[in-house]
C-alpha cells in the first residue's frame, strides 16, 4: 500500500516556535487584539507581520471578566535591534488611543537621545495619510513632546534620566523603552501613576542588558518567565543560541524575525561594524549573558585575573594605608591594606570579620602598625565612630585616621575601577577578595552619578572589595609619612596582612 504523506501545516509558525521564550498570563482566556488590529487595518492602513500579530494578541490577553490579564506583572519583551518593535508598539498604542477616547499614554526611555529618536519616528507615524485625520496636534520641544488625538487621547514622551513621568496622575498605558536600564525604584515610582487607571497596561521593551546596566527589574522579570513564575504577566524573548557564531546568518534569522524580508543583511552588518563583539551579541542577536557571566557585573573576570601577582612579586616598599569598611547591616567589617608605588597600587584583604568579635582586637592590631601607615581609612556607620575613638585611645594620631565622606567615597570607587581598567592595580589571588570582585555591581551615591559597590546577588558580600577600595584611596592620596614601607613576617615572607 502506498504510504500516507505526512500532514503539512499551512499558515505561519506559532510565536512560541520561533521565539526563544514565550509565556502568557495563567488566567488569560481571550484577547483584545482583534479590535486593535481592525482599527489599524481599516482606519489607519497599518498591517503586520505574523509574529507581530501574535505578539499583539499576547500583549492584550484578557481575563474572563474582560480586564487585561497582564496588569499585575506587565508585558516584557526582550527583542534585538531592528526587529520592528517600535512599529508594533506604536501601532498598538495609536489604535488603543483611537478606540479609547481620553486615553493617557506615557512612553519613556532611559536616555534623552533615545526618547527623542523614538518621538521623531512616531511623529512621522502620526503624519501618515490615514493616521493624520485622527491627530489633533503634535507638540515638539525638549521634554514636552506629545501626540494629541481629536478624541482627547494623548501620548507623552520623555526620558527617565530627567525624571519624566513621575507624578503624572491617571496614566492608562506605560511603555518602558530601554527597559534593560530600569531600576526597581524607578519602575515603582512610575507604576504609581497607574493606580486609578481604567486599563493598566504596562509594557517593558529592551535588549539584553550590559553588565553595568541597572537591569534588576527587566532581569528579574526574565528570570520569573524562565522559571515559570510570571503568572500574572507575559514575556516574549527573541534571541540566537548562546553559543551562536556572530556571522551565522541562520542565527541572525533566529534572533530577528524581520530578517531578511524587512531587515536587510546590510543593516545587521552595519550594526556589527559599529558595536563591540559583546554588544553585537546582546543588541543584534538578543543573547543574554549567562548567569555565571552576570556575576561579573562591573569588573571583568579576565581583567581581575590579569592583575593577580604571586606573593614574591608584591612590592617591598611604598606608601602604605589600611582600610576598614563596616557593612551596611552592621554584621561584619572588612580590613585591607594597600601599598602605592608611584602611580601603581598593590592591595590585599582579610576575610570579613563578624562584628560579634568586637572592635578591640582590630583597634589593637591597627595601633601596632600605626607607625608604618600613612593613614587608616574608615567607612560605614555601623562602627566607624567607635573604632576611631578606640584608635585615639591607643595613641593613634588623628591625622592618621580618615573617616571617608560621600565625595571621597565616590572618588575612591571611581579611582579603583580606573586602576583595574588601566592595569595599574595588583592583588594576590585571595579567594575572598576575588569572590567579592566577582559579585560587585554598582549602587548609587548622591544625585550626580556617583556610585559605590553593591553585590549583585541577595547573599553576596563585597565588604573585602570595599575595604580594598578605601585602602587604595588612602595609599594613593595621602602624603607618605614613613619610610619603612611594608613589614615582613617572622619567616621573612613579604606579606602585608596575611
Amino acid at each position: 500500500m502506498p504510504q500516507t504523506p505526512p500532514a503539512t501545516r499551512s499558515g505561519p509558525p506559532k510565536l512560541s516556535e520561533i521565539a526563544r521564550k514565550v509565556t502568557a498570563p495563567a488566567d488569560a482566556v481571550a484577547t483584545g487584539w482583534p479590535a486593535v488590529e481592525k482599527t489599524c487595518r481599516e482606519k489607519m492602513g497599518i498591517s503586520f507581520d505574523p509574529w507581530q500579530r501574535q505578539a499583539g494578541g499576547l500583549i492584550l490577553t484578557k481575563r474572563a471578566d474582560g480586564s487585561l490579564a497582564s496588569t499585575i506583572d506587565g508585558v516584557g519583551m526582550s527583542l534585538p535591534r531592528q526587529v520592528g518593535k517600535t512599529y508594533l508598539i506604536a501601532s498598538l498604542t495609536f489604535a488603543l488611543c483611537v478606540n479609547n477616547p481620553g486615553l493617557l499614554v506615557i512612553w519613556t526611555a532611559h536616555h534623552m537621545g533615545t526618547s527623542s529618536e523614538t518621538f521623531l519616528s512616531l511623529q512621522g507615524f502620526a503624519d501618515r495619510s490615514k493616521v493624520k485625520p485622527h491627530i489633533r496636534q503634535v507638540f515638539t520641544g525638549s521634554g514636552d513632546e506629545e501626540v494629541r488625538f481629536h478624541n482627547g487621547s494623548r501620548i507623552l514622551f520623555g526620558a527617565r534620566e530627567r525624571g519624566f513621568g513621575r507624578g503624572v496622575p491617571g496614566v492608562d498605558v506605560l511603555i518602558f523603552d530601554e527597559a534593560q536600564i530600569l531600576s526597581d525604584k524607578a519602575m515603582s515610582n512610575m507604576l504609581a501613576t497607574m493606580n486609578t487607571s481604567r486599563l493598566g497596561l504596562h509594557i517593558y521593551v529592551g535588549t539584553p542588558p550590559k553588565p553595568d546596566d541597572m537591569s534588576e527589574s527587566f532581569s528579574g522579570m526574565r528570570r520569573q518567565a524562565h522559571a515559570g513564575t510570571l503568572v500574572d504577566g507575559a514575556w516574549i524573548e527573541f534571541g540566537a543560541d548562546e553559543d551562536a557564531d556572530a556571522n551565522d546568518r541562520k542565527q541572525w534569522a533566529k534572533a530577528n524575525p524581520s530578517y531578511p524580508h524587512r531587515t536587510s543583511a546590510n543593516s545587521i552588518r552595519r550594526l556589527q561594524r559599529k558595536l563591540t563583539d559583546e554588544d553585537f551579541r546582546r543588541e543584534a542577536l538578543g543573547i543574554w549573558d549567562s548567569e555565571g557571566a552576570k556575576l561579573w557585573q562591573v569588573i571583568a573576570r579576565s581583567q581581575w585575573s590579569a592583575l593577580s601577582i604571586p606573593h614574591e612579586a608584591a612590592p617591598r616598599d611604598g606608601n602604605l594605608a589600611y582600610g576598614v569598611k563596616f557593612s551596611a547591616d552592621g554584621s561584619r567589617y572588612g580590613v585591607a591594606v594597600a601599598v602605592a608605588v608611584e602611580d601603581r597600587v598593590h592591595v590585599e584583604a582579610l576575610p570579613p570579620v563578624p562584628m560579634s568579635q568586637g572592635l578591640t582586637p582590630l583597634a589593637d592590631w591597627l595601633a601596632e602598625r600605626r607607625q608604618k601607615a600613612s593613614v587608616i581609612v574608615l567607612d560605614g556607620k555601623a562602627g566607624t565612630g567607635d573604632l576611631a575613638a578606640l584608635l585615639r585611645s591607643r595613641k593613634v594620631a588623628r591625622r592618621r585616621v580618615q573617616v571617608l565622606g560621600a565625595p571621597d567615597a565616590i572618588t575612591a570607587h571611581a579611582s579603583l575601577l580606573r586602576m583595574v581598567n588601566e592595569g595599574t592595580l595588583s592583588h594576590l589571588d585571595q579567594p575572598g577578595l576575588t569572590k567579592a570582585a566577582s559579585l560587585a555591581g554598582k549602587r548609587k551615591i548622591g544625585v550626580a552619578g556617583g556610585w559605590g559597590w553593591e553585590p549583585v546577588t541577595a547573599d553576596g558580600d563585597v565588604t573585602p572589595l570595599d575595604a580594598v577600595t578605601l585602602a587604595a584611596h588612602g595609599a594613593m592620596t595621602t602624603k607618605r609619612r614613613t619610610g619603612n614601607g611594608r613589614q615582613s613576617n617572622s619567616e621573612g615572607r613579604r606579606a602585608v596582612i596575611m
